[in-house]
């Protein structure tokens, strides 16, 4: 998933792919990381990555330099959309991989192009290397995932909010919304990309992470009271 951006980014900074692979809640996932990651550590994530961030900027916002989010929701499941991933669970625990992978990833959440079908074997050998007991887990995370709004609206460091043009499920609309709730948020748009840009438009992708990095920290006022 990561490799361009690995490739890319290892030449000037320390970067590590953090697994999102146990647990069977978010907080789980990010209680693990937080024992794996440094004091200190830029986050950047992508779908349910993105939530598990979001899960370490709530539990240890002292830890977190700067935040990235990529084609990922700051709201919980709905009801409906909940009910919706249980045939998706069903199928994950009969090993039915593909038909679980043609229900996550809809052909109007890639962008279009003749580079779609590679994407698309990219993501199917994934989910075959994962196997349905991992593809099982990180379904039934995202199904449980809180809403984080009210972390965003705390969030008091540099933050990427970074959408696919063409991503039919997590539209434009709804990654402008998810950036208005961060103080410092910025938002960008990658044109010929859908819900993968790391994987569609890698070079794009890696020059707006890159500009996020050499984004100034914040620096926080503080007022003394009157005497």
């Amino acid at each position: 998933m990561f490799g361009p951006q690995l490739t890319a980014l290892s030449r000037d900074m320390a970067v590590t792919v953090a697994p999102i692979t146990r647990g069977e809640r978010v907080e789980e996932i990010a209680s693990e990381l937080l024992d794996l990651l440094p004091r200190k550590s830029a986050i950047a994530g992508l779908g349910l990555g993105g939530v598990v961030a979001m899960e370490i900027l709530r539990r240890a916002p002292e830890r977190v330099t700067r935040i990235a989010l990529m084609d990922t929701s700051a709201l919980s499941e709905t009801p409906q959309s909940s009910a919706d991933l249980e045939p998706l669970l069903t199928k994950a625990r009969a090993g039915r991989l593909r038909e679980v992978v043609a229900g996550l990833v809809h052909p109007n959440t890639l962008a279009p192009g003749p580079d779609r079908a590679e994407v698309m074997a990219l993501i199917e050998d994934m989910a075959d290397h994962l196997g349905p007991e991992i593809l099982f887990r990180q379904m039934r995370a995202r199904q449980r995932r809180r809403d984080y709004q009210p972390t965003l609206r705390r969030c008091k460091v540099p933050a990427l909010v970074l959408c696919g043009a063409h991503d039919g499920t997590a539209p434009i609309k709804h990654h402008t919304f998810l950036a208005g709730l961060i103080p410092y948020g910025k938002l960008e748009v990658i044109e010929g990309a859908g819900q993968f840009p790391v994987l569609e438009q890698p070079e794009a992708t890696n020059a707006a992470l890159k500009a996020w990095m050499k984004q100034p920290l914040v620096l926080q006022t503080q007022v003394a009271p009157e005497v």
